[in-house]
């Protein structure tokens, strides 16, 4: 069944005015009654009984399924993760690297602290290439292909940014690598809200999200993207019996993927409130969401627009951007703003860009007109 634009507020209850949905989503209530029931009947069965184990594998075949139609992959190529902090550490510190090696990164400091920080670790091992960003977070295409040359060992960028919500030309980029150069790509603020998603056009070899932004699952839960054949270039960064097995006496062997990445015990029960939530998303349409998502930032961003005050950041083009909506407003400092509305229950957020502080609106398909209306109303009262 396909929901379309329907108003499905009172299925995410609460009683704030939520828009920081780029950080943490609200969960649907099914999701939530979906964990307690696991919690309950895995406790029921005996955590570790016979009957336990197919309980638990189900449950997580039935999570990669649908994260795997959400982006547009196979089952077996998505590891269960904790976060997106998670993935981009297995590319880092998997990846292979000689003295010449160099990588190409975007924005250094402009840049998410988890796409940069386990980046900037490898500087001694290897060159850093760090492509210019314009006021936007845009780089230029023309110095991109100029840094690229026979010691690339890997590409890593952001496919929308945190702060701005700017979309980056990924499918440029993939095309220009054409699967010669290993790909990795910080999706963490797109799956989920960027409407249909197909990870194979990207033609990245590696990706990493989270369940708790826009896929409106538990914290805790993130996903790993790994293309089959790619999973030969990453040396896994831990190892256990669920990932690795014992041959010719003290020999080891990985396991095929999944289980190559993934070992030791995982968060089954937000496992279970992501698939959940996943499914509830995929029901109600991706494209839907996103055309949900956008109209409600349209709202926002031409009525804020009328506020001389008001200076937003970030492309205008409603195709170069997310729902995100950040700007700042003369003589009120983005910490002020934001905890005086939470005073009034609206949640919004504080984020930078470099060193300057700014406001960011994040709203999802869960989200109504009214309450878009609600917040404007409050920022003009500031």
């Amino acid at each position: 069944m396909n929901l379309g634009s329907k108003d499905v507020s009172d299925d995410f209850p609460t009683n704030k005015i939520y828009l920081n949905n780029a950080s943490v989503s609200l969960m649907p209530t099914q999701s939530i009654e979906a964990m307690n029931e696991f919690l309950i009947s895995y406790n029921s069965l005996g955590p570790d009984s016979i009957n336990s184990e197919p309980f638990v594998i189900e449950k997580l075949r039935n999570t990669r399924k649908i994260i795997a139609k959400i982006v547009n992959c196979r089952p077996d190529e998505i590891i269960l993760t904790q976060s997106t902090t998670d993935g981009i550490n297995i590319v880092a510190n998997g990846l292979s690297f000689d003295s010449d090696s160099n990588i190409i990164i975007r924005g250094m400091s402009h840049e998410h602290h988890a796409n940069f920080y386990p980046w900037l670790r490898l500087k001694d091992k290897l060159e850093i290439k760090n492509l210019s960003v314009d006021e936007n977070g845009f780089f230029n295409l023309d110095e991109f292909n100029k840094f690229l040359d026979k010691n690339t060992r890997l590409v890593t960028l952001s496919h929308a940014l945190y702060n701005t919500g700017s979309i980056l030309p990924i499918e440029k980029i993939g095309k220009i690598l054409d699967n010669k150069i290993p790909f990795f790509l910080d999706s963490a603020q797109t799956v989920g809200c960027i409407g249909n998603f197909d990870v194979k056009n990207l033609k990245c070899n590696f990706m990493a999200f989270n369940g708790s932004k826009w896929l409106c699952g538990p914290m805790g839960t993130g996903l790993f993207y790994c293309d089959r054949k790619s999973s030969e270039l990453l040396e896994p960064i831990s190892i256990g019996g669920e990932s690795a097995m014992l041959y010719e006496k003290s020999n080891l062997a990985f396991k095929d993927l999944p289980e190559k990445f993934q070992t030791g015990f995982r968060n089954y029960v937000g496992i279970v409130g992501l698939e959940s939530s996943a499914n509830y998303l995929y029901r109600y349409g991706m494209e839907n969401i996103r055309k949900k998502n956008m109209h409600l930032s349209n709202i926002l961003r031409q009525e804020l627009s009328k506020n001389n005050k008001i200076t937003f950041c970030g492309p205008e083009n409603p195709e170069e951007h997310t729902s995100i909506v950040s700007f700042t407003i003369d003589d009120h400092e983005p910490q002020f703003v934001v905890e005086k509305l939470e005073k009034q229950d609206i949640i919004l957020a504080v984020r930078e860009i470099y060193d300057k502080k700014i406001i960011r609106v994040s709203p999802h398909f869960f989200n109504t007109e009214s309450e878009i209306l609600q917040v404007i109303d409050a920022i003009k009262r500031l």
